[in-house]
Protein backbone atom coordinates (compact mmCIF):
# COMPACT_ATOMS: atom_id res chain seq x y z
CA UNK A 1 0.00 0.00 0.00
CA UNK A 2 1.22 3.49 -0.87
CA UNK A 3 -0.22 6.80 0.36
CA UNK A 4 0.59 9.96 -1.62
CA UNK A 5 0.04 13.16 0.35
CA UNK A 6 -1.39 15.64 -2.15
CA UNK A 7 -2.07 18.50 0.28
CA UNK A 8 -1.80 19.83 3.85
CA UNK A 9 1.84 18.70 4.19
CA UNK A 10 5.28 20.29 4.39
CA UNK A 11 3.95 23.10 6.58
CA UNK A 12 0.78 23.66 4.54
CA UNK A 13 -2.37 23.65 6.67
CA UNK A 14 -4.91 23.62 3.85
CA UNK A 15 -5.53 21.49 0.76
CA UNK A 16 -6.04 18.18 2.56
CA UNK A 17 -5.83 15.19 0.15
CA UNK A 18 -4.43 11.65 0.38
CA UNK A 19 -4.23 9.08 -2.42
CA UNK A 20 -4.35 5.55 -0.97
CA UNK A 21 -3.14 3.03 -3.56
CA UNK A 22 -3.21 -0.75 -3.21
CA UNK A 23 -2.60 -3.52 -5.74
CA UNK A 24 -6.36 -3.55 -6.47
CA UNK A 25 -7.68 -0.01 -6.03
CA UNK A 26 -7.08 3.67 -5.33
CA UNK A 27 -9.18 5.95 -3.14
CA UNK A 28 -8.72 9.64 -2.39
CA UNK A 29 -9.33 10.75 1.20
CA UNK A 30 -10.43 14.41 1.05
CA UNK A 31 -9.85 16.69 -1.90
CA UNK A 32 -9.35 20.13 -0.39
CA UNK A 33 -8.54 23.57 -1.68
CA UNK A 34 -5.37 25.44 -0.70
CA UNK A 35 -6.04 28.78 0.99
CA UNK A 36 -3.96 31.71 2.21
CA UNK A 37 -0.96 33.03 0.31
CA UNK A 38 -0.78 33.37 -3.48
CA UNK A 39 1.79 30.61 -3.48
CA UNK A 40 -0.59 28.29 -1.62
CA UNK A 41 -3.54 29.17 -3.83
CA UNK A 42 -1.47 28.57 -6.98
CA UNK A 43 -1.36 24.90 -5.96
CA UNK A 44 -5.07 24.69 -6.71
CA UNK A 45 -4.28 24.59 -10.45
CA UNK A 46 -3.78 20.91 -9.75
CA UNK A 47 -4.33 18.22 -12.33
CA UNK A 48 -5.52 14.95 -10.79
CA UNK A 49 -3.01 12.32 -11.97
CA UNK A 50 -4.46 10.76 -15.12
CA UNK A 51 -2.23 7.70 -14.66
CA UNK A 52 -4.10 6.82 -11.46
CA UNK A 53 -7.44 5.06 -11.88
CA UNK A 54 -9.44 6.49 -9.01
CA UNK A 55 -12.17 4.25 -7.56
CA UNK A 56 -13.72 6.57 -4.95
CA UNK A 57 -13.34 9.73 -2.88
CA UNK A 58 -13.96 9.70 0.87
CA UNK A 59 -14.69 13.00 2.63
CA UNK A 60 -14.06 13.71 6.32
CA UNK A 61 -16.04 16.97 6.40
CA UNK A 62 -17.34 19.79 4.23
CA UNK A 63 -14.95 22.70 4.82
CA UNK A 64 -13.44 24.03 1.60
CA UNK A 65 -9.90 23.01 2.53
CA UNK A 66 -11.16 19.40 2.52
CA UNK A 67 -13.61 19.53 -0.42
CA UNK A 68 -12.62 22.50 -2.61
CA UNK A 69 -10.80 20.56 -5.35
CA UNK A 70 -13.59 18.01 -5.87
CA UNK A 71 -15.03 19.95 -8.84
CA UNK A 72 -11.68 19.58 -10.64
CA UNK A 73 -12.37 15.85 -10.86
CA UNK A 74 -15.58 16.67 -12.73
CA UNK A 75 -13.75 19.18 -14.90
CA UNK A 76 -11.33 16.43 -16.00
CA UNK A 77 -14.06 13.84 -16.43
CA UNK A 78 -12.93 11.63 -13.53
CA UNK A 79 -16.40 10.52 -12.46
CA UNK A 80 -16.24 8.48 -9.23
CA UNK A 81 -18.51 7.96 -6.21
CA UNK A 82 -17.91 10.43 -3.36
CA UNK A 83 -18.74 9.01 0.09
CA UNK A 84 -19.55 11.21 3.10
CA UNK A 85 -22.00 11.47 5.98
CA UNK A 86 -25.44 12.85 5.15
CA UNK A 87 -24.82 16.19 6.90
CA UNK A 88 -21.44 16.52 5.16
CA UNK A 89 -23.09 16.07 1.76
CA UNK A 90 -25.60 18.84 2.51
CA UNK A 91 -22.88 21.17 3.82
CA UNK A 92 -20.54 20.37 0.92
CA UNK A 93 -23.24 21.27 -1.60
CA UNK A 94 -23.73 24.61 0.17
CA UNK A 95 -20.00 25.37 0.42
CA UNK A 96 -19.04 24.37 -3.12
CA UNK A 97 -21.93 26.28 -4.70
CA UNK A 98 -20.86 29.37 -2.79
CA UNK A 99 -17.23 28.82 -3.82
CA UNK A 100 -18.17 28.54 -7.52
CA UNK A 101 -20.18 31.77 -7.23
CA UNK A 102 -17.21 33.59 -5.69
CA UNK A 103 -14.80 32.20 -8.32
CA UNK A 104 -17.10 33.34 -11.14
CA UNK A 105 -17.27 36.87 -9.72
CA UNK A 106 -13.50 37.06 -9.21
CA UNK A 107 -12.80 35.90 -12.77
CA UNK A 108 -15.37 38.29 -14.25
CA UNK A 109 -13.65 41.23 -12.55
CA UNK A 110 -10.20 40.01 -13.63
CA UNK A 111 -11.31 39.49 -17.22
CA UNK A 112 -12.68 43.03 -17.44
CA UNK A 113 -9.21 44.29 -16.49
CA UNK A 114 -7.55 41.93 -18.96
CA UNK A 115 -9.90 43.05 -21.75
CA UNK A 116 -9.00 46.69 -21.12
CA UNK A 117 -5.32 45.71 -21.31
CA UNK A 118 -5.85 43.75 -24.51
CA UNK A 119 -5.01 40.45 -22.82
CA UNK A 120 -6.84 37.12 -23.29
CA UNK A 121 -9.40 36.09 -20.63
CA UNK A 122 -8.79 33.46 -17.97
CA UNK A 123 -11.11 30.65 -16.87
CA UNK A 124 -12.26 30.05 -13.27
CA UNK A 125 -10.78 27.16 -11.33
CA UNK A 126 -14.13 25.40 -11.83
CA UNK A 127 -17.70 26.26 -12.75
CA UNK A 128 -21.14 25.85 -11.11
CA UNK A 129 -21.75 23.02 -13.60
CA UNK A 130 -18.65 21.18 -12.31
CA UNK A 131 -20.00 21.58 -8.76
CA UNK A 132 -23.42 20.20 -9.66
CA UNK A 133 -21.75 17.19 -11.30
CA UNK A 134 -19.85 16.40 -8.10
CA UNK A 135 -22.90 16.86 -5.88
CA UNK A 136 -24.66 14.29 -8.05
CA UNK A 137 -21.91 11.74 -7.35
CA UNK A 138 -22.19 11.96 -3.55
CA UNK A 139 -23.44 8.99 -1.54
CA UNK A 140 -24.39 9.13 2.15
CA UNK A 141 -22.77 6.76 4.64
CA UNK A 142 -23.67 6.00 8.27
CA UNK A 143 -21.39 6.48 11.24
CA UNK A 144 -19.67 3.39 12.72
CA UNK A 145 -20.57 0.86 10.01
CA UNK A 146 -17.98 -0.51 7.53
CA UNK A 147 -18.79 0.60 3.98
CA UNK A 148 -17.21 -1.14 0.94
CA UNK A 149 -15.79 1.75 -1.12
CA UNK A 150 -13.40 0.00 -3.55
CA UNK A 151 -12.07 -3.51 -4.22
CA UNK A 152 -10.40 -4.70 -1.01
CA UNK A 153 -11.14 -1.45 0.88
CA UNK A 154 -13.80 -0.77 3.51
CA UNK A 155 -14.18 2.56 5.32
CA UNK A 156 -15.65 3.47 8.71
CA UNK A 157 -16.67 7.02 9.68
CA UNK A 158 -16.58 8.13 13.37
CA UNK A 159 -17.59 11.46 14.93
CA UNK A 160 -14.78 14.09 14.85
CA UNK A 161 -16.60 16.89 16.74
CA UNK A 162 -15.29 19.58 14.37
CA UNK A 163 -18.40 20.66 12.42
CA UNK A 164 -21.79 19.24 11.58
CA UNK A 165 -21.28 15.84 9.92
CA UNK A 166 -17.51 15.78 10.46
CA UNK A 167 -15.75 12.45 10.86
CA UNK A 168 -12.48 10.63 11.19
CA UNK A 169 -12.12 7.78 8.71
CA UNK A 170 -10.61 4.32 9.18
CA UNK A 171 -9.70 2.31 6.09
CA UNK A 172 -9.69 -1.49 6.42
CA UNK A 173 -7.53 -2.73 3.56
CA UNK A 174 -7.15 -6.33 2.39
CA UNK A 175 -3.95 -6.81 0.39
CA UNK A 176 -1.87 -9.93 -0.30
CA UNK A 177 -3.93 -11.93 2.19
CA UNK A 178 -3.28 -9.47 5.01
CA UNK A 179 -5.43 -6.79 6.62
CA UNK A 180 -4.11 -3.31 7.38
CA UNK A 181 -5.89 -0.38 9.01
CA UNK A 182 -5.15 3.26 8.23
CA UNK A 183 -6.81 6.08 10.18
CA UNK A 184 -7.24 9.68 9.03
CA UNK A 185 -8.21 12.02 11.85
CA UNK A 186 -9.69 14.69 9.59
CA UNK A 187 -10.07 17.88 11.62
CA UNK A 188 -10.78 17.18 15.29
CA UNK A 189 -12.87 19.45 17.46
CA UNK A 190 -12.11 20.45 21.05
CA UNK A 191 -13.77 18.30 23.72
CA UNK A 192 -15.15 21.37 25.52
CA UNK A 193 -17.00 22.80 22.50
CA UNK A 194 -20.78 23.07 22.76
CA UNK A 195 -23.52 22.05 20.27
CA UNK A 196 -21.85 19.00 18.68
CA UNK A 197 -20.97 15.63 20.18
CA UNK A 198 -17.37 15.04 21.27
CA UNK A 199 -14.98 13.20 18.95
CA UNK A 200 -14.87 9.38 19.03
CA UNK A 201 -11.35 7.93 18.67
CA UNK A 202 -10.58 4.67 16.95
CA UNK A 203 -8.73 1.99 18.94
CA UNK A 204 -6.60 0.13 16.40
CA UNK A 205 -4.52 1.17 13.39
CA UNK A 206 -1.30 0.33 11.63
CA UNK A 207 -0.85 3.92 10.48
CA UNK A 208 -2.44 7.17 11.68
CA UNK A 209 -2.57 10.51 9.87
CA UNK A 210 -3.38 13.17 12.47
CA UNK A 211 -3.94 16.87 11.98
CA UNK A 212 -1.70 19.31 13.88
CA UNK A 213 -3.29 22.72 13.26
CA UNK A 214 -2.84 23.63 16.94
CA UNK A 215 -0.33 20.89 17.73
CA UNK A 216 2.06 23.13 19.67
CA UNK A 217 -0.41 24.72 22.09
CA UNK A 218 -3.75 24.62 23.83
CA UNK A 219 -6.54 27.10 23.49
CA UNK A 220 -7.78 29.14 26.38
CA UNK A 221 -10.49 27.21 28.23
CA UNK A 222 -13.93 27.60 26.66
CA UNK A 223 -15.52 28.96 29.86
CA UNK A 224 -12.76 31.56 30.20
CA UNK A 225 -13.25 32.56 26.55
CA UNK A 226 -16.98 33.01 27.18
CA UNK A 227 -16.13 35.33 30.10
CA UNK A 228 -13.77 37.27 27.80
CA UNK A 229 -16.50 37.50 25.16
CA UNK A 230 -18.98 38.89 27.69
CA UNK A 231 -16.43 41.49 28.84
CA UNK A 232 -15.71 42.62 25.25
CA UNK A 233 -19.44 42.95 24.54
CA UNK A 234 -19.93 45.06 27.65
CA UNK A 235 -16.96 47.31 26.74
CA UNK A 236 -18.32 47.78 23.21
CA UNK A 237 -21.77 48.66 24.57
CA UNK A 238 -20.23 51.23 26.92
CA UNK A 239 -18.20 52.79 24.06
CA UNK A 240 -21.08 52.63 21.58
CA UNK A 241 -18.87 50.72 19.14
CA UNK A 242 -19.48 48.03 16.58
CA UNK A 243 -18.38 44.45 17.08
CA UNK A 244 -17.22 42.82 13.84
CA UNK A 245 -16.93 39.03 13.79
CA UNK A 246 -15.38 37.46 10.67
CA UNK A 247 -17.48 34.33 10.69
CA UNK A 248 -17.03 30.88 9.24
CA UNK A 249 -20.56 30.24 7.98
CA UNK A 250 -20.52 26.67 9.22
CA UNK A 251 -19.87 26.18 12.91
CA UNK A 252 -18.62 29.50 14.27
CA UNK A 253 -21.74 31.43 13.19
CA UNK A 254 -24.00 28.95 14.98
CA UNK A 255 -21.82 29.04 18.12
CA UNK A 256 -21.78 32.86 18.36
CA UNK A 257 -25.54 33.05 17.76
CA UNK A 258 -26.13 30.55 20.58
CA UNK A 259 -23.85 32.47 22.95
CA UNK A 260 -25.58 35.77 22.26
CA UNK A 261 -28.95 34.18 22.97
CA UNK A 262 -27.62 32.81 26.26
CA UNK A 263 -26.17 36.23 27.22
CA UNK A 264 -29.47 38.01 26.68
CA UNK A 265 -31.47 35.32 28.48
CA UNK A 266 -29.13 35.34 31.50
CA UNK A 267 -28.98 39.15 31.66
CA UNK A 268 -25.23 39.22 30.93
CA UNK A 269 -25.86 42.14 28.54
CA UNK A 270 -28.91 44.09 27.42
CA UNK A 271 -30.23 43.08 23.98
CA UNK A 272 -28.66 45.07 21.12
CA UNK A 273 -28.90 44.80 17.31
CA UNK A 274 -27.27 41.72 15.79
CA UNK A 275 -26.76 41.27 12.05
CA UNK A 276 -26.11 37.84 10.59
CA UNK A 277 -24.77 39.19 7.30
CA UNK A 278 -24.15 35.88 5.57
CA UNK A 279 -26.68 34.13 3.34
CA UNK A 280 -24.48 31.04 3.56
CA UNK A 281 -24.50 31.06 7.39
CA UNK A 282 -28.29 31.42 7.34
CA UNK A 283 -28.59 28.35 5.09
CA UNK A 284 -26.06 26.44 7.18
CA UNK A 285 -28.05 27.17 10.33
CA UNK A 286 -31.13 25.69 8.65
CA UNK A 287 -29.12 22.52 7.92
CA UNK A 288 -28.00 22.38 11.56
CA UNK A 289 -31.62 22.39 12.75
CA UNK A 290 -32.35 19.39 10.50
CA UNK A 291 -29.60 17.27 12.11
CA UNK A 292 -30.28 17.40 15.82
CA UNK A 293 -29.17 13.75 16.04
CA UNK A 294 -25.60 15.13 15.90
CA UNK A 295 -26.09 17.57 18.82
CA UNK A 296 -24.81 17.00 22.35
CA UNK A 297 -27.32 16.61 25.20
CA UNK A 298 -27.21 20.28 26.25
CA UNK A 299 -27.87 21.52 22.71
CA UNK A 300 -30.71 19.02 22.31
CA UNK A 301 -32.40 20.34 25.46
CA UNK A 302 -31.97 23.92 24.31
CA UNK A 303 -33.50 23.24 20.89
CA UNK A 304 -36.38 21.26 22.41
CA UNK A 305 -37.25 24.27 24.58
CA UNK A 306 -37.27 26.45 21.38
CA UNK A 307 -35.98 29.45 23.34
CA UNK A 308 -33.33 30.74 20.95
CA UNK A 309 -35.78 32.55 18.67
CA UNK A 310 -37.25 34.37 21.69
CA UNK A 311 -33.79 35.24 23.02
CA UNK A 312 -32.68 36.73 19.69
CA UNK A 313 -35.51 39.08 18.82
CA UNK A 314 -32.93 41.78 17.96
CA UNK A 315 -31.17 39.67 15.32
CA UNK A 316 -31.68 40.50 11.65
CA UNK A 317 -30.86 38.03 8.88
CA UNK A 318 -29.21 39.92 6.02
CA UNK A 319 -29.71 38.10 2.72
CA UNK A 320 -29.37 40.74 0.01
CA UNK A 321 -26.46 43.06 -0.75
CA UNK A 322 -28.76 45.99 0.09
CA UNK A 323 -29.40 44.50 3.55
CA UNK A 324 -25.63 44.36 4.04
CA UNK A 325 -25.04 47.94 2.90
CA UNK A 326 -27.61 49.28 5.35
CA UNK A 327 -25.61 47.92 8.29
CA UNK A 328 -22.99 50.65 7.77
CA UNK A 329 -25.65 53.26 8.59
CA UNK A 330 -26.46 51.47 11.85
CA UNK A 331 -24.89 53.19 14.86
CA UNK A 332 -23.24 51.16 17.61
CA UNK A 333 -23.47 49.27 19.75
CA UNK A 334 -24.25 46.38 17.43
CA UNK A 335 -22.64 43.11 16.40
CA UNK A 336 -22.04 42.05 12.79
CA UNK A 337 -21.22 38.48 11.75
CA UNK A 338 -20.09 38.21 8.13
CA UNK A 339 -17.87 36.00 5.97
CA UNK A 340 -15.34 35.13 4.98
CA UNK A 341 -13.95 33.61 8.15
CA UNK A 342 -10.31 34.35 7.17
CA UNK A 343 -11.22 37.84 5.91
CA UNK A 344 -9.89 37.00 2.43
CA UNK A 345 -13.21 37.75 0.68
CA UNK A 346 -16.86 38.44 1.35
CA UNK A 347 -18.98 41.04 3.10
CA UNK A 348 -16.73 41.37 6.16
CA UNK A 349 -14.31 43.40 4.01
CA UNK A 350 -16.91 46.13 3.47
CA UNK A 351 -17.54 46.33 7.21
CA UNK A 352 -13.80 46.48 7.89
CA UNK A 353 -13.42 49.31 5.38
CA UNK A 354 -16.19 51.23 7.14
CA UNK A 355 -15.08 50.65 10.75
CA UNK A 356 -11.59 49.15 11.14
CA UNK A 357 -10.07 52.61 11.47
CA UNK A 358 -12.34 53.59 14.39
CA UNK A 359 -10.93 53.07 17.92
CA UNK A 360 -14.34 52.17 19.36
CA UNK A 361 -14.64 49.16 17.02
CA UNK A 362 -13.95 45.65 18.30
CA UNK A 363 -12.89 42.82 15.95
CA UNK A 364 -13.36 39.30 17.30
CA UNK A 365 -11.27 36.61 15.60
CA UNK A 366 -12.96 33.29 16.41
CA UNK A 367 -11.25 30.77 14.08
CA UNK A 368 -7.99 29.77 12.42
CA UNK A 369 -6.40 32.38 10.12
CA UNK A 370 -4.09 31.01 7.42
CA UNK A 371 -0.76 32.68 6.67
CA UNK A 372 -1.20 35.41 4.05
CA UNK A 373 -4.85 36.19 4.86
CA UNK A 374 -6.08 39.57 6.08
CA UNK A 375 -7.31 37.85 9.23
CA UNK A 376 -3.78 36.61 9.98
CA UNK A 377 -2.41 40.13 9.45
CA UNK A 378 -4.85 41.46 12.08
CA UNK A 379 -3.96 38.65 14.49
CA UNK A 380 -0.25 39.43 14.00
CA UNK A 381 -0.82 43.09 14.92
CA UNK A 382 -0.74 44.93 11.57
CA UNK A 383 -1.30 48.67 12.03
CA UNK A 384 -2.41 49.17 8.43
CA UNK A 385 -3.98 46.84 5.85
CA UNK A 386 -5.20 47.14 2.26
CA UNK A 387 -8.88 46.58 1.52
CA UNK A 388 -10.02 46.80 -2.10
CA UNK A 389 -6.69 48.46 -2.85
CA UNK A 390 -7.14 51.21 -0.26
CA UNK A 391 -4.88 51.47 2.81
CA UNK A 392 -6.94 51.31 6.01
CA UNK A 393 -5.52 52.09 9.46
CA UNK A 394 -6.16 49.45 12.10
CA UNK A 395 -7.35 51.44 15.12
CA UNK A 396 -9.93 48.84 16.18
CA UNK A 397 -9.42 46.56 19.17
CA UNK A 398 -8.54 43.12 17.77
CA UNK A 399 -9.27 40.12 20.00
CA UNK A 400 -8.07 36.60 19.17
CA UNK A 401 -10.46 34.14 20.81
CA UNK A 402 -8.82 30.74 20.36
CA UNK A 403 -11.20 29.17 22.88
CA UNK A 404 -13.94 29.39 20.24
CA UNK A 405 -11.85 27.49 17.70
CA UNK A 406 -13.37 24.43 16.04
CA UNK A 407 -9.93 22.76 16.17
CA UNK A 408 -8.63 20.65 19.03
CA UNK A 409 -5.61 21.99 20.88
CA UNK A 410 -2.54 19.93 21.77
CA UNK A 411 -4.05 18.21 24.83
CA UNK A 412 -7.17 17.09 22.95
CA UNK A 413 -5.14 15.90 19.95
CA UNK A 414 -2.99 13.77 22.25
CA UNK A 415 -6.06 12.38 24.02
CA UNK A 416 -7.54 11.30 20.66
CA UNK A 417 -4.25 9.65 19.64
CA UNK A 418 -3.78 7.94 23.02
CA UNK A 419 -6.61 5.49 22.27
CA UNK A 420 -4.54 4.18 19.34
CA UNK A 421 -1.15 4.06 21.08
CA UNK A 422 -1.41 0.44 22.40
CA UNK A 423 -1.46 -0.72 18.75
CA UNK A 424 1.89 1.09 18.22
CA UNK A 425 0.93 2.61 14.86
CA UNK A 426 3.13 4.63 12.58
CA UNK A 427 2.08 8.25 13.13
CA UNK A 428 2.13 10.89 10.38
CA UNK A 429 1.60 14.58 11.18
CA UNK A 430 -0.09 16.75 8.56
CA UNK A 431 -2.32 19.81 8.39
CA UNK A 432 -0.08 22.10 10.46
CA UNK A 433 2.49 24.87 10.17
CA UNK A 434 6.07 23.91 11.01
CA UNK A 435 5.93 25.07 14.64
CA UNK A 436 2.67 23.22 15.27
CA UNK A 437 3.88 19.94 13.76
CA UNK A 438 7.19 20.07 15.64
CA UNK A 439 5.44 20.83 18.94
CA UNK A 440 3.08 17.88 18.55
CA UNK A 441 5.90 15.62 17.37
CA UNK A 442 7.90 16.33 20.53
CA UNK A 443 4.95 15.55 22.79
CA UNK A 444 4.14 12.28 20.97
CA UNK A 445 7.77 11.15 21.30
CA UNK A 446 7.91 12.10 25.00
CA UNK A 447 4.53 10.71 26.08
CA UNK A 448 4.03 7.69 23.85
CA UNK A 449 7.50 6.68 22.68
CA UNK A 450 6.45 6.89 19.02
CA UNK A 451 8.47 8.70 16.33
CA UNK A 452 6.07 10.61 14.05
CA UNK A 453 6.81 11.35 10.41
CA UNK A 454 6.53 14.92 9.07
CA UNK A 455 6.01 14.47 5.32
CA UNK A 456 6.47 16.97 2.52
CA UNK A 457 3.86 17.81 -0.09
CA UNK A 458 3.44 15.00 -2.65
CA UNK A 459 5.58 12.63 -0.62
CA UNK A 460 4.66 8.93 -0.90
CA UNK A 461 4.59 6.75 2.23
CA UNK A 462 4.56 2.97 1.97
CA UNK A 463 2.90 0.64 4.42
Amino acid sequence: MKIIIAGAAGGEVTGSAYYVQTDKACVLVDCGQFQGTRKSESLNRWKPPSRIKLDAVLITHAHLDHTGRLPLLAKRGQRVPVYATEATIEMTALILRDSAHILAGDVARKNRKLARAGEPPVAPLYTPEDVEDVIGWMQAVPYHEPVPVAPGIQAVWAEAGHMLGSASIKLIVEEDGRQKMVVFSGDLGPRSAPILKTYEPFHHADMVFIESTYGSRDHRAFDQTVDEFVAIVRDAIAAGGKMLVPTFAVGRAQLIVSLLGWMFREGKAPPFPIFLDSPMAIQATNIYTQHRELFDDEALKYTRDRRLREDLKTMKLCVTAEDSKQINAQPGPCLVMAGAGMCNAGRILHHFKASLWKPETHVLIVGYQAVGTLGRMLVDGADKVKIFGEPIAVKANVHTMGGFSAHAGQTDLLAWLEALVPAKPRVVLTHGEAESRLGLEAQIRRRFGLQPQLPDLNEAIEL
